[in-house]
């Protein structure tokens, strides 16, 4: 039976996906809500060093390490009971995060968090495509879904810059609860449980090697980002990929794995996790980048510096919303590819930034590499999803969460890293007659460059900030092109693989194996 035969959403179903909308906003709200709080935490609290570290990572990687068996795990025992029960959890850790007495106790209640936020978001992508049986409706409410997890992201900083004028900082944890009670009051009675008929039995040993596989790897990579090339994160990021090797051949043995790797046989899903995996590298590298250039280059407050990128970021959010429509018309090949150009023309442009008057040269680049970019973020989960056989939702939603996960920490070690490295090199040669205390700050980051002039006589202050920014923007200008051709190369990613997509909601056939009908209890 074709497709477009299938039942039209109702009321419920749309009610439902609006309800589904607030644990993704608030689950990707909380990964930077706490960014601007951590002064005044800081205070609060007297967190060492390490522990004001662990309080803003343990959510990430919690996360990250949770994905994969949470995701699995709503495919066996429901979706709808995995999703409420995570978001009864994350409520009730914000408030413990909210009111802690001790870096412990709040890093501790984060970490719960985290395992929480890690049972919300692939649940809420699968009861999503169990919701919407038609390829059509169901491409626009992914659609929808997205829009709301970018949303988030993007509004946290702010959000939480405002309560931090009126409130004390336990105040930005709590901002997630009333969404959370709306959930569970409404939850029960709007969505329908679905779960795998076919289902067996969770492995424990499975569970224990993809944390420890995960959460090591995770780890290396943001300390790697944050603080450059150490021992102990070198250690566990290849402790990570050790684990990781072994998790994999024992996949391959059971009946039942945790992670099943057939749906890496298949070529649209293959597909799409790479592109997911690029553009996030690309983006969270890049952006890491052109908020110090904001900063640090051309002197923007970090207020000031979150509202100029607030107006890309929104018009990315309008145009993933409008893309499913487009894509009625356009092939998703062609329409995601063509955006890819365009985001690769948006990257080129930072070439034409300066060290001095570059924030609308930005401003225009950023806006250009955002709309380019909506149709992947659009379209991307309609198209890895509808490779997945329905009792494997959860574990292909979790897949494509977690490769996004990872991507961010290592474009921010890569990418970013590219770029402070052209900085470092460029700006050696100019740092001659100045003190060496300040010579060598200057040579660490333009960060600890700024920090530095200020103690130094005018001159040679004068001197140092014109010397490392434009060293910084030199790295800008190569971070552009990197960022340019790996979007050239998700081009060429796209019309091969989905050349055979005549849609997005359409045209997708080759799922993995003979896909089972997931089973809905309950009924509607």
């Amino acid at each position: 039976m074709s497709t477009d035969t299938k039942p039209a959403p109702g009321r419920r179903e749309w009610a439902g996906l609006a309800l589904l909308c607030l644990p993704t906003f608030l689950v990707s709200m909380d990964f930077s809500v706490l960014y601007l709080a951590v002064p005044r935490l800081t205070a609060d609290l007297a967190p060492s060093g390490i522990q004001q570290l662990w309080i803003v990572d343990i959510y990430g990687f919690v996360i990250a390490g949770f994905l994969v068996t949470m995701g699995t795990l709503g495919d066996r025992i429901g979706r709808k009971r995995l999703l409420l029960a995570g978001a009864a959890v994350f409520g009730v850790a914000s408030v413990v995060a909210a009111f802690s007495v001790s870096p412990e106790m709040l890093i501790t209640s984060r970490a719960l968090l985290g395992v929480a936020g890690a049972a919300v978001l692939p649940s809420v992508m699968a009861l999503i495509m169990g919701m919407f049986t038609r390829l059509k409706d169901r491409g626009r409410a992914l659609a929808i879904w997205t829009a709301c997890f970018m949303t988030g992201s993007t509004l946290g900083p702010l959000v939480g810059g405002v309560l931090l004028e009126f409130f004390w900082w336990g105040s930005v944890l709590l901002v997630s609860v009333p969404g959370i009670v709306l959930l569970l009051v409404f939850g029960p009675a709007l969505l329908s449980e679905q779960r795998s008929p076919q289902a067996g039995k969770l492995d424990p040993l499975s569970v224990v090697l993809s944390l420890a596989a995960i959460l090591p790897f995770a780890y290396g990579i943001k300390s790697l980002a944050r603080d450059g090339w150490t021992w102990f994160p070198a250690v566990s990021l290849m402790f990570g990929v050790a684990i990781g090797m072994a998790f994999v051949q024992r996949q391959r043995r059971l009946e039942h794995p945790l992670l099943d790797l057939r749906l890496f046989g298949n070529r649209i899903f293959r597909s799409t996790v790479i592109m997911f995996f690029i553009s996030a590298l690309v983006g969270a590298g890049s952006l890491l980048i052109v908020t110090l250039y904001l900063q640090n280059v051309i002197g923007r407050t970090p207020l000031a510096a979150g509202l100029l990128l607030l107006v890309p970021q929104t018009l990315m959010i309008i145009a993933s919303l409008t893309a499913p429509r487009v894509a009625d018309r356009i092939r998703p090949a062609y329409l995601i590819a063509g955006g890819m150009v365009v985001a690769s023309l948006g990257y080129l442009t930072f070439t034409l930034t300066d060290a001095t008057s570059g924030a609308t040269t930005i401003f225009i680049a950023m806006c250009v590499v955002m709309l380019g970019t909506a149709p992947l973020a659009a379209l991307a989960n309609h198209l890895a999803m509808g490779a997945v056989p329905p009792d494997k939702a959860g574990s292909g939603a979790s897949i494509v969460q977690t490769a996004t996960e990872f991507a961010i920490g290592l474009g921010i070690a890569t990418i970013a890293t590219i770029g402070t490295a052209v900085y470092r090199y460029t700006v050696e040669g100019a740092l001659g007659g100045l003190p060496p205390a300040a010579a060598n700050a200057a040579a660490e980051s333009i960060d600890r460059a700024v920090d530095a002039a200020t103690q130094l006589p005018a001159q040679q202050r004068d001197d140092l900030l014109s010397a490392s920014r434009e060293a910084f923007t030199s790295g800008l200008h190569v971070v552009g092109v990197i960022c340019a051709v790996l979007c050239a190369g998700l081009c060429v990613l796209v019309l091969t693989a989905f050349r055979h997509a005549k849609n997005a909601h359409g045209g997708v056939e080759d799922r993995i194996g003979e896909p089972d009908r997931a089973e809905v209890v309950g009924g509607r």
